[in-house]
């Protein structure tokens, strides 16, 4: 995994800014809802407060060190850092986290529902299933500590009452992820409106996930 060095780098930098933007422009949050970050070599470049994705540029990211102290940076850190410094902490293998509060996510969220096998694409997240985090206040330890838990050998879930998170090696990827998480909300949205799906078995879902461990 490459990461940033001290200061973050301009380049990573403006990808978290970019998947941001990305994030706002493609409907998986709106206005200033959702943040992004990325892990840098002793802390991580994360999305600022109150500000619209619209008009984010690399300038108004923050670096951070995983206790909460903002090294560099003129904004106040989005409130969820606590989530984002903690799935460091567990997930050695994140490059980068996006939350976002997505339509059909968050519906599903509402809920309290994971969304289980009814396709095999759930094993995008990485496991049988994706997970509900359960409920706490944003921005609190609590919250951050659910999200660690319901993440647990996977690289996405949803947040009870709130919306989604997913991990991925750069900005872009676990933008990319939260995306196809949210295609996923939909469609198992859709077919509870008809009925409950027929679920794939232990062994389909197995075999999806082998394959889908040399997809990408």
């Amino acid at each position: 995994m490459n990461v940033g060095g001290r200061r973050g780098g301009d380049e990573l930098r403006s990808a978290v800014a970019h998947a941001a933007r990305r994030m706002s422009e493609s409907g998986l949050s709106s206005g200033t809802s959702g943040n992004v970050s990325a892990r840098t070599e002793g802390g991580m470049l994360v999305t600022p407060s109150a500000v619209r994705y619209a008009q984010i540029g690399a300038g108004d990211i923050v670096l951070m060190d995983l206790e909460g102290r903002v090294l560099e940076g003129e904004r106040k850190p989005t409130t969820e850092w606590p989530m984002h410094a903690a799935l460091y902490g567990a997930r050695p293998d994140a490059g980068a986290v996006v939350h976002a509060h997505a339509r059909f996510c968050t519906t599903l969220a509402t809920l309290r529902r994971d969304i289980p096998a009814f396709h095999y694409m759930v094993a995008v997240a990485g496991g049988d299933s994706i997970r509900c985090a359960a409920y706490a206040t944003f921005g609190t330890p609590e919250l951050a500590g659910h999200a660690v838990a319901a993440l647990e050998g996977r690289n996405a879930c949803l947040l009870a009452n709130h919306g989604m998170v997913a991990l991925g090696a750069s900005p872009d990827a676990a933008l990319e992820l939260a995306a196809e998480v949210e295609s996923l909300a939909e469609l198992y949205w859709r077919a509870l409106q008809v009925g409950e799906p027929v679920l794939l078995t232990d062994r389909e879902m197995a075999e999806a996930l082998e394959r889908f461990r040399d997809y990408r």
